[in-house]
């Protein structure tokens, strides 16, 4: 018995776990529809961004009606997991789940997929034949992705620093890396049978004023953990930065330096995916605004040529979506996207040169780190501060880059921390800005550039 088998009936021989059979999964997702696997959509689905929402509810009955609202207007429908399943606690889930059964009131923020097993919302899934995303913010996800796959889940969203710095305070950073080496290797496993299972990195971290340079630094860095593991289908992403330029340059430096990347790794027959993220900052209360900033996501989704976006709601500004606001914002992003129809292609030479030179020098340091792993690397590179995520609540992470909007809405270095970048790079970013030496009035612009779609 290989290490990865004995580590995975530990995993499983869980007591929320109802006997799960490892042949009968494998032979599942061997047969499975090819229609469920993401990656033969993107494959079949050139030129096209993919559609899909957040979306999640505790019960099994009420999961299924999502899916029956969502299944005329989306591409890839979602699976949001509760709050507890994403730490761990399979029993409060489980005691959450029943009331909110017997009560008809949503108790959980979530599906709790470990707590209704793998056999039943295999049916669910199976039923609507279309690719579901697993969205969990799990930094221990090894026994959700075992159930998640055998269900007919293949794209797993998630990663160790992207599911961590934005979301715990406490976690291990450095368990993170070795749980999720464990995820990768049972996708690759899967891979191998039928069309390649989808990893997926988190883009927009903590949502917050994060430049450019770091977003892409981190997405790759979780890609090649990925690929070097053997998985063969990846997408990296990122969210809608609330400057139309800097998302131009951000998706053309990403989806160039991610090729480059995994090549370096010696990876040349994986796919790369790009997924955009309509804007995952503060809401405007006022719909109109609300309806104009999901419109402009979504033509900035065509201008970059995204293969997913995922969309927000008019909503979004007062709690949690129904099914129907999220319904109509489905089908009005598909409305936009399939109005915009030959956009031209055009990217800041400037900006996209001093954005390339900052990832490569950020990179630069973490290969140069003494570690004899990839993952020991980008360890040491967050704990030293060589990555840092603004307003990152975990406590490894420095929290010593501070950054502020430009004129233009893009987001600049204000203070670069320990940041590798080099003195030409960082006098790029501070001739963007013009902020005087008062610390309160930078401190009165971060307020206000949080707040810059309100």
């Amino acid at each position: 018995m290989s290490l990865l088998q004995r580590d995975r009936e530990i995993i499983l021989s869980n007591e929320y776990v109802d006997n799960f059979d490892f042949a009968e999964a494998e032979e599942f997702v061997k047969n499975a529809s090819k229609n469920l696997f993401i990656s033969h959509a993107f494959k079949n689905n050139k030129g096209k961004t993919l559609v899909q929402p957040r979306g999640g509810f505790p019960t099994y009955d009420k999961m299924h009606a999502l899916y029956e609202q969502f299944s005329p207007v989306v591409d890839v429908l979602p699976m949001t997991i509760d709050s507890h399943t994403r730490l761990n606690d399979y029993g409060s889930a489980a005691k959450m789940l029943r009331l909110s059964e017997e009560t008809e009131t949503d108790l959980l923020n979530g599906y709790p997929l470990v707590n209704h097993g793998y056999r039943t919302t295999r049916k669910m899934v199976t039923h609507f034949d279309t690719p579901v995303s697993l969205r969990h913010g799990t930094p221990d996800a090894r026994l959700l992705i075992e159930l998640a796959i055998a269900s007919g889940v293949f794209e797993i969203e998630g990663g160790p620093i992207t599911y961590i710095l934005p979301y715990s305070k406490n976690f291990p950073q450095d368990k993170a890396f070795l749980y999720w080496k464990h995820v990768e290797r049972v996708c690759a496993k899967y891979s191998t049978i039928n069309e390649p299972i989808n990893r997926e990195s988190f883009g927009p971290l903590t949502a917050t004023l994060v430049p450019p340079c770091i977003t892409i630094v981190i997405q790759i860095a979780e890609m090649m953990l990925s690929l070097e593991e053997g998985v063969k289908s990846f997408s990296v992403s990122f969210a809608q930065t609330g400057s139309l330029n800097q998302d131009l340059v951000t998706s053309k430096v990403l989806r160039k330096l991610a090729t480059k990347y995994a090549h370096k790794i010696g990876v040349t027959d994986a796919t790369i995916n790009l997924v955009y993220h309509q804007w995952m900052g503060a809401f405007p209360r006022d719909k109109f605004k609300s309806d104009s900033l999901i419109d402009a996501g979504a033509m900035i989704a065509k201008m970059v040529g995204a293969d997913k976006i995922i969309t927000k709601t008019r909503a979004e500004a007062f709690g949690i979506p129904t099914k129907e606001d999220n319904a109509q914002a489905v089908a009005n992003v598909q409305y936009t996207l399939n109005m915009l129809q030959g956009i031209p292609s055009f990217v800041d030479e400037e900006e996209e040169e001093n954005l390339t030179n900052q990832v490569d020098e950020i990179f630069e340091a973490i290969f140069n780190d003494k570690a004899d792993t990839l993952w020991r690397k980008v360890f040491n590179s967050i704990k030293n501060g060589i990555i840092d995520v603004p307003f990152s609540p975990h406590i490894i992470n420095n929290n010593e880059l501070i950054t502020v909007r430009d004129k233009q809405s893009n987001i600049r270095i204000y203070k670069k921390g320990k940041l590798p970048i080099s003195d030409k790079s960082f006098k790029y970013e501070q001739s963007k800005l013009n902020l005087g030496a008062n610390t309160d009035s930078v401190v009165n612009q971060i307020i206000k550039d949080i707040g810059v779609m309100l």
